[in-house]
């Protein structure tokens, strides 16, 4: 067992806690809206980024680098200055949702490059122009450019054309769970000696200003150079020792009344006072002795080019004597620990290169580990020590929502564009999580079931934006898919785990079944569910012509889930004979939604069209009129994922649920008929559970896998490519609604205009294709062969289709022979330069021509799924090795090329 795995097992079996500390802290709190306390809900106005240094947020942190305990109650982070800025760079700049002419954009660059579950060891680099940063240049050039044009970049502006930038590394490490390292590395990559400021620095959350019965903590100054001491009422003392000579200096976490709300300054220190000292020199805004809530140390460093020059932090619980004596030996084998434990991770993947991308992605994962502090009361009301909010919010934005109270470390989707929770993300970073840390990955799905998240009704919050939104209800197969994983790991089924989060969504498929069957057929709305804007409208909102909408991804989904949560109960109901009874409830509620799909009541309202081949949402009037949305999108793919596969094996351990089949099959033939079955000799039959047939299952193969639909070079499209010269036109009352095949950004104002499903590929729709093709593959077996792509003549299993969709999918990251990924596009600074060459960013989203990345730059989120694929389809023994070209045979069009940017 390695170093790694012991600290793991010793934080689940609770004897040591080495996850009370890691990467907290998110890289945006500013624009967030947890911090709105406006009157109309404009996040982004109220607390923009040109505020953030000056105001003490309400309800967690942000900064460079940040490392926290699991409360944030203590934070340690970077600050930096290249002596040209106008502001100190503590946090990374972005434009907010008006700004950008795709939405929200950060405008940095750094990347996640490694990272234990425990965070015993974590390493990131952010790369910093020694000019002045162009915020004023980023600004206008976007805001000149329309939804057409490509978004405006930090390279684009030339700031890192000649080399004159530092390359920040900011590592953290651990002795032991509460002995904490910190260092900065800075290497000047420019021609010229270049002079930095490097000022970490270690604050209070402000805790204090929000109730007047509230104990301030405070940082004092030990007796020797360089030692602090940290004390807060719930934290306890901690001390710390930081390296070199620096420059303390002190101030305050609460807001600046001075600059933002013109009072008197009077003797008082606040937030932004390092900043103000550091650019601006104002004596007045620091102390130069302690106490305080935040303090900085100073160091001024000169540095030769192509030097490095190093600032070391410990924070820990006893006081060291000699606390720099063991520090870089330690971080040298938590470095070995973090080598020795993935080494055991990546066993049989021989291509170097997807080692790279599997590890940096299982880093961006874990750095993405957010504290996530939201109470919907107390934000609603206001706090006891400040003015009340505007009357009207108790009306507005999550005012359902008032049990929901989070304060819990979470996976972010992308801790600077997404730096809060989204529903049907964290199902999907669960699976990512339970290859490395199933007791995490098992904890995340339990805790989104909880009392302080789930709603009294049984709905689950799907975002801070809007908590009543719904997201697929795809978290039971999370949870399925997470106890196999860890079971696997582990050898030791969870079974407590898994009753557990099973009652909490029996709550939540209550709420489904009660909530979004508006006409009680078993065809499913839910309205955007996910997917922004992939309808000709807002299928959240209030539809033309009074319409109503009966959504075949919808109805898929709770197929899905349907199946999902029969399989958690036959189980359960292996050694509990009770949950064969709820099985058998699934089981029914698949059948009639499967029924209402294949419109068994003669009515003529089922959602696949004989006529295409296809599934379609519906529209539906209230003079009894209706119309299909012909839109050729991943909504008409969706049904190939409710699928399971029932052995003879599997029902012998229920027989309870096996007799309930075989009734159905007597008693049921309409719906009986729905179900496939093979017979084996000496094994007995199998059952195949699928909203699809051979029949329907292989005319969506044949649109999936056809390039000049949705197959790209780079994994399936989320809207086909036929609509590039056939849009889809739906004329209704005086309007005119479109939708065309749009393969990068999104060129539609919907849902912020930031996220595009009209044409890119997406991570987890690719994945949940390749799960449901090895299901398929697992039924039919090797003598069933498709077409892939369409139109080549080669024939192949669906096992081998859906390796050649996870080659596709990886060759996204793959370097070619020249060093240059798809990820990148046409910049050529990040695919050639060997100073940037190695790293990778995980997008939101990929350009369905190209594989550029799109959208969030950093959302390793569900696009981590990533490493699942390569430990599925490079870590076997019987996976080819090599690169991705040598790893499918299968023929494919030449790859198109993209003359726009990232």
């Amino acid at each position: 067992m390695s170093a790694e795995r012991d600290r793991l097992k010793a934080a689940n079996d609770g004897t040591t806690d080495w996850r009370a500390w890691g990467p907290y802290v998110s890289t945006r709190q500013w624009g967030t809206v947890r911090e709105d306390y406006s009157a109309d809900g404009s996040a982004w106005d109220y607390l923009p980024h040109d505020e953030a240094r000056s105001r003490a947020y309400r309800w967690g942190e942000d900064g460079i680098g940040g490392l926290s305990d699991e409360k944030q109650l203590l934070c340690v982070t970077l600050a930096l200055h290249n002596g040209q800025d106008a502001i100190l760079k503590e946090r990374f700049f972005g434009l907010d949702n008006s700004e950008g002419n795709h939405g929200e954009d950060v405008k940095e660059l750094w990347w996640y490059l490694d990272a234990t579950p425990t965070g015993s060891w974590a390493r990131m680099l952010y790369k910093y122009p020694q000019g002045a940063f162009p915020y004023k240049q980023l600004v206008d050039e976007n805001a000149r450019r329309t939804q057409k044009d490509p978004e405006f970049e930090l390279v684009d502006t030339g700031i890192f054309d000649d080399d004159r930038y530092w390359d920040v590394f900011i590592e953290q490490g651990k002795a032991d769970a509460e002995d904490l390292l910190y260092r900065v590395r800075v290497t000047n990559r420019g021609p010229d000696e270049a002079t930095i400021q490097v000022l970490p620095q270690l604050y209070f959350r402000n805790t204090w200003s929000w109730t007047k019965e509230a104990e301030r903590p405070q940082i004092t100054a030990g007796s020797e150079p360089g030692r602090l001491i940290l004390e807060h009422p719930r934290l306890g003392t901690m001390h710390a020792a930081i390296d070199g000579e620096g420059t303390l200096l002190w101030c305050e976490n609460d807001t600046n009344v001075e600059r933002l709300d013109q009072e008197e300054r009077g003797d008082r220190v606040f937030k932004d006072g390092v900043n103000d000292y550091v650019v601006d020199g104002r004596k007045d805004a620091v102390r130069t002795a302690s106490p305080g809530t935040k303090v900085a140390s100073r160091h001024e460093l000169t540095v030769a080019s192509g030097e490095t020059a190093v600032v070391r932090v410990r924070l820990s619980r006893k006081k060291h004597a000699k606390p720099f004596a063991d520090f870089d030996k330690v971080l040298e084998e938590r470095e070995n620990d973090s080598n020795e434990f993935y080494k055991s991770h990546q066993k049989g993947v021989t291509d170097e290169d997807l080692c790279l991308v599997q590890r940096q992605a299982w880093a961006g994962m874990i750095w993405c580990k957010q504290y996530y502090g939201y109470e919907v009361a107390r934000w609603l009301d206001g706090d006891p020590a400040q003015p009340p909010p505007p009357e009207q919010r108790k009306h507005g934005r999550n005012c359902h929502w008032r049990h929901l109270d989070n304060g819990d470390i979470i996976s972010m989707p992308d801790n600077w564009e997404y730096p809060w929770y989204a529903l049907w993300d964290l199902a999907f970073h669960a699976v990512v999580f339970a290859s490395i840390d199933s007791e995490y990955a098992k904890d995340q799905l339990v805790l989104i079931t909880q009392d302080r998240y789930m709603h009294p009704n049984g709905a689950l919050p799907a975002y801070e934006w809007a908590f009543d939104d719904v997201n697929p209800p795809v978290h039971a197969w999370a949870a399925w898919r997470v106890f196999k994983i860890d079971a696997a790991r582990t050898g030791k089924p969870d079974f407590a785990f898994l009753e557990r989060v099973f009652h909490r969504l029996l709550m939540n498929f209550t709420w489904w079944v009660n909530r979004k069957d508006e006409s009680g057929r078993n065809i499913f709305e839910g309205g955007f569910l996910g997917l922004d804007n992939i309808g000709v409208f807002d299928r959240s909102s209030k539809l033309p012509g009074n319409g109503m909408l009966e959504q075949a991804d919808g109805t898929s989904w709770m197929a899905m889930f349907s199946l999902s949560m029969m399989r958690i109960a036959i189980e359960l109901g292996t050694t509990k004979p009770v949950y064969q009874d709820l099985a058998t409830k699934f089981l029914e509620h698949f059948l009639r939604i499967a029924a209402a799909m294949t419109d068994q009541d003669g009515s003529g309202d089922g959602l696949w069209d004989e006529e295409d081949e296809f599934y379609y949402d519906l529209l539906k009037f209230p003079d009894g009129k209706s119309t299909r949305m012909r839109i050729h999108s991943i909504v008409g793919l969706i049904p190939l994922f409710a699928v399971e596969v029932l052995e003879p094996e599997t029902l012998e351990k229920v027989p309870a649920f096996a007799e309930r089949l075989e009734w159905y099959f007597e008693k049921r033939p309409e719906l009986s008929s729905l179900v496939s079955r093979w017979n084996e000799p000496g094994r007995g039959e199998r059952r195949l559970l699928s909203l699809l047939r051979g029949h329907r299952m292989k005319c969506l193969f044949k649109k999936m896998l056809d390039e000049n639909a949705f197959l790209s070079d780079y994994g399936i499209r989320s809207v086909s490519k036929i609509h590039e010269k056939h849009p889809y036109e739906l004329k209704i009352d005086d309007g005119t609604y479109r939708i065309d095949y749009e393969p990068g950004e999104s060129q539609s104002n919907l849902f912020g205009g930031n996220s595009n499903w009209r044409g890119p590929i997406w991570f987890p729709i690719n994945f949940l294709i390749i799960e449901a093709m090895q299901r398929f593959h697992h039924y039919y077996g090797d003598d069933f062969k498709i077409e892939c792509p369409v139109g080549s003549g080669t024939m192949v299993t669906i096992q081998e289709a859906a390796r050649e969709l996870a080659t596709r999918l990886t060759g996204i990251f793959k370097a070619d022979d020249k060093g240059h990924r798809p990820v990148y596009g046409e910049y050529e600074k990040l695919q050639s330069d060997p100073n940037f060459q190695n790293m990778v960013l995980f997008h939101e989203y990929f350009h369905g021509d190209t594989g550029r990345g799109c959208g969030a730059s950093h959302q390793t989120g569900w696009t981590g799924l990533i490493a699942k694929v390569i430990e599925r389809y490079y870590a076997e023994p019987a996976a080819p090795s090599g690169s991705t070209k040598e790893h499918s045979k299968i023929p494919r069009k030449s790859r198109g090329s993209d003359h726009s940017k990232t």
